[in-house]
C-alpha cells in the first residue's frame, strides 16, 4: 500500500504520513526537482491551501500547484484510489476543501481530514482505515514483513 503525499515547507504533512508506517512516496516542492511517477495504486494526502474562501471567495485553490501538476499527469492520476485531506478548522467550511475537490474531480472516496499534522488519533484511525479497507478502496494490502500495527 502507497501512500502519495506534498507537503509544504512547513512539514505538517510529512510529520502526520511519516506516523502512518506504511510505504511513501513524496511529490516534489519545487518545479526543478525531478517529478514523482507512480506505478502502484495509491491513497494521495494533501494539505489545503489558505482558508475562508467559502466566506470571502479570495482563494479559489486550495489545492497545492504541485499536487494539480502530478495529477495532471494521466499515468499517476490513473492509480489514485482515495484522497485524505489536511486542513486548518480556521477555515471553516473551507477545512479541508482540497480532498473534496480532488474526491470530485478524480472520481475517489475523501476518506479522512485533519488538521495541521494531525495527533495520534488521527494516525491511528486513518492507518487501520486503509489497512482494513485496503481491498474494498482498490490499494494493494500491506506486503508480509511490512508493519501493520
Amino acid at each position: 500500500m502507497l501512500v502519495v503525499y506534498f507537503s509544504s515547507v512547513t512539514e505538517n504533512t510529512h510529520r502526520f504520513v511519516k506516523k502512518l508506517d506504511l510505504p511513501i512516496a513524496r511529490i516534489p516542492l519545487r518545479r526543478e526537482d525531478e517529478p514523482l511517477h507512480v506505478n502502484e495504486p495509491y491513497v494521495l494526502v494533501c494539505p489545503t491551501y489558505g482558508g475562508g474562501a467559502g466566506m470571502t471567495h479570495q482563494n479559489s485553490r486550495p489545492v497545492p500547484p504541485q499536487v494539480i501538476r502530478f495529477l495532471n499527469d494521466e499515468h499517476n492520476r490513473s492509480f489514485i484510489r482515495a484522497v485524505v485531506a489536511g486542513g486548518n478548522t480556521n477555515f471553516g467550511t473551507d477545512y479541508g476543501k482540497a480532498g473534496e475537490i480532488i474526491s470530485r474531480k478524480c472520481q475517489v472516496p475523501y476518506v479522512y481530514r485533519f488538521e495541521l499534522m494531525g495527533n495520534e488519533n488521527d494516525v491511528r484511525v486513518l492507518r487501520s482505515g486503509l489497512l482494513e479497507n485496503a481491498v474494498a478502496l482498490g490499494l494493494e494490502p500491506v506486503a508480509a514483513g511490512q508493519p501493520e500495527s
